[in-house]
């Protein structure tokens, strides 16, 4: 058995919003705002009570947005999370237990990943679409340049204290599939219930993603 190809399942998708819902609510909102600005897919992560809850409902009510579970540290949490209606499953690292239940279970994963060793033991499970996590503080783009050259056949999803700015310096990179960030979810705009802004703030990571 062979894993999900979680590269096919986002394709396109250069920019993943990295967000912890506070309610679902809120989360049906920040999905509409950001499918509206043309992002098509949203990380959000399991910070919260409400968030298996939030997954469902963006899964259910709409349309064309992939919603990922995000900060899945387990086996039990990535099951909760796929029947909720997640399409892929995100973790700031990786175990054996969970690079195989996810192929065990026919869903994309991207597990984190900060060494080559962790590198190479996603590989032997078959996964292709890794996250480096936490990009900015272990200095990513210069180790995912360096990665190019003995694991070509892996992209990456940098994720971690990435902003608009620095966004552009990944999106370069060729092995980079896409990344993730929260600058486009900011904690004013949700407190405010800012979704014009959440919008903007969507349209201008696409055209980032494009350039």
């Amino acid at each position: 058995m062979s894993a999900v190809d979680a590269r096919a399942l986002l394709h396109g998708q250069r920019i993943v919003p990295v967000y912890t819902p506070g309610s679902v609510d809120e989360a049906l909102a920040v999905a509409r705002a950001l499918n509206a600005g043309g992002i098509g897919a949203i990380e959000v992560t399991l910070r919260t009570p409400v968030a298996m809850e939030a997954i469902a409902a963006i899964a259910r009510d709409v349309p064309g947005m992939h919603v990922g579970a995000g900060t899945v540290l387990d086996i039990e949490q990535m099951q909760g999370a796929k029947d909720a209606g997640a399409t892929f499953i995100v973790s700031p690292g990786s175990s054996r237990e969970l690079l195989y239940a996810a192929v065990e279970r026919r869903i994309a994963y991207l597990p984190g990943v900060a060494t080559g060793s962790e590198v190479m033991a996603a590989l032997a499970a078959g996964h292709r679409l890794l996250k480096v996590f936490p990009a900015e503080a272990i200095n990513a783009l210069e180790l995912i340049a360096a990665w190019r050259g003995p694991f070509a056949q892996v992209s990456f999803c940098p994720t971690g204290g990435i902003d608009a700015v620095r966004a552009r310096d990944y999106l370069r990179l060729p092995n980079v599939a896409c990344l993730g960030g929260s600058w486009l979810t900011p904690s004013d705009a949700l407190r405010a219930g800012d979704w014009p802004r959440i919008e903007a703030l969507a349209r201008e990571a696409a055209a980032l993603a494009t350039d």
